[in-house]
């Protein structure tokens, strides 16, 4: 069953800017990147005063992981 929401492959390739050069790019260059483990977290508007970057995000989460994780194990245990 064909998708008709999906642009075909020619249409996609029409809509490349002439000034874009992949005369030499390397297919699969960051592949190896994203296998590791890239994730993208979409912080909500309204906490971005306090988040305004992620560090900010990642400073929040490390303080906070190890409450999260003494709460865990007390309702495991």
């Amino acid at each position: 069953m064909h998708n008709a929401s999906r642009p075909r492959a020619k249409a996609v390739r029409d809509t490349i800017r002439a000034h874009y050069d992949f005369s030499k790019a390397v297919r699969g260059s960051t592949a190896a990147k994203y296998a590791r483990g890239a994730n993208v977290m979409v912080i909500d508007p309204s906490v971005l005063d306090v988040f305004p970057d992620g560090v900010a995000v990642n400073e929040t989460l490390r303080a906070l992981a190890p409450v999260l994780r003494q709460k865990r194990r007390r309702r495991s245990a």
